[in-house]
Parts: structure tokens; C-alpha cells; sequence
């Protein structure tokens, strides 16, 4: 009887189970599971462009960019802090790390995003902010992406700025992320006054002008 009673009780659940419409896991799905430092079909691009804040704000935005982290490239210092690279003690330039899915933009598209959102003219310098750390460059990993870098430099930069390119191109090394604070700072203060003036007109900028590349709302 206890048996009989239950199967009884099971039968129902086996049967939910084998039949049920809810969608089994696709190798797809089990890949977005995955950590996205540790999923192979993405690649990543490391750019430099000023005030890691307002480029990571408007990388976050694009189509195909799954994360993207704020931290600290070409110094000579290991494990630098925001102090000690706001001192230019370090050589690092504040520096963003885009991971994204090449099936959905390229790196070409996120080039002529870069060139698009801060000005690559003026060196070590991005508006009020003044430093070395604050330089344009180009951090590339392969040789494909060092001769897209260049095309990018030579031919996009120049027909959206009268003044000389100052990009730098350079071989990566290594990236060191930034504080815990420095992450998604524009989305998580979006009132601090710095966002307000700076960034906000920049994100809104970039928004008209690479409408067709965003991420749906929902998303």
C-alpha cells in the first residue's frame, strides 16, 4: 500500500516532468550561465579615453557588451591604487576593460564608438580633467586588432577631428581593475554632480548618435 500510494503521488510529477513546456537548457543558455571572464566566445577590448567613469557609461550601453570594467593599464606599478594613479606615480592611464560578444559588434564598431565619445586630440588631457592618466590609447592583444587600431587612427579619428590624433597604440599588458566604488558609477549615482555636468550630456550624445546600436530597454 505504501508503494502503491507513492507511485500514485510520483506518477503525475514524472509525467509534468517528461512533458512539460518548460524549455530545456540550450548549450546557448548554459554559456550565458557561465561567468563572463571564463566564456570563450567573447572577446575583449581595453581602451583608454579619459575619466574611466564616462567611458565605462557609455560601453555599458552598446548591443553585444556584456561587461564592462573600470580599473588601470600601461604603468609600471603592480596593483596600483586610484591615490597613487591620480598622482601619475604609476604611468597607468585610467583605462576600461569591454568584454563583448564579436558575433554582435565588432571591435571596428567599438573603435568608432571610442573616437566617437571623447577627443582624441588633445594629450593627456580630457576637458577639465589633466594628466597623464587621463591619455587616449588603444591597448591592443593581436595584430588584427593593432591594424584596426591604426585604420581607426588614420582614417575614422581624422574625419570627426580637425586637430591631430594623439591615440596612443600599444601592446596590452596588463589591466588592474579599479576599486569596488569606481564600478557602474555613473548608473549608481546618477545625482552626483560630476555625472550630472559631465557625463550625462556625453551618454545622452552618444545616445542620438548610436541610437540603431543600443541595447533594447529591456535588456
Amino acid at each position: 500500500m505504501k508503494w502503491s500510494g507513492f507511485y500514485r503521488l510520483m506518477f503525475p510529477m514524472m509525467l509534468w516532468t517528461l512533458f512539460s513546456c518548460a524549455p530545456k537548457a540550450t548549450v546557448t543558455e548554459k554559456a550565458m550561465d557561465m561567468p563572463i571572464d571564463n566564456r570563450s566566445d567573447l572577446e575583449i577590448a581595453t581602451l583608454a579615453g579619459g575619466c574611466f567613469w564616462c567611458v565605462e557609461a557609455v560601453f555599458q550601453e552598446l548591443n553585444g557588451v556584456l561587461k564592462v570594467e573600470s580599473g588601470y593599464a600601461g604603468g609600471h606599478v603592480a596593483n596600483p591604487t586610484y591615490k597613487q594613479v591620480c598622482y601619475e606615480n604609476t604611468g597607468h592611464a585610467e583605462t576600461v576593460q569591454i568584454y563583448y560578444d564579436p558575433k554582435i559588434i565588432s571591435y571596428q564598431e567599438l573603435l568608432q564608438v571610442f573616437f566617437s565619445v571623447h577627443d582624441p586630440t588633445t594629450l593627456n588631457r580630457q576637458g577639465n580633467d589633466v594628466g597623464t592618466q587621463y591619455r587616449s590609447v588603444i591597448f591592443y592583444r593581436n595584430d588584427q586588432e593593432k591594424e584596426l587600431a591604426e585604420k581607426a587612427k588614420a582614417d575614422f579619428a581624422p574625419a570627426l577631428w580637425d586637430d591631430p590624433i594623439v591615440t596612443e597604440i600599444v601592446p596590452f599588458d596588463t589591466f588592474y581593475v579599479a576599486e569596488n566604488y569606481h564600478q557602474d558609477y555613473f548608473n549608481l549615482n546618477p545625482n552626483q554632480p560630476y555625472c550630472r555636468v559631465i557625463i550625462n550630456p556625453k551618454v545622452d550624445k552618444f545616445r542620438k548618435q548610436f541610437a540603431s546600436k543600443l541595447k533594447k530597454t529591456n535588456e
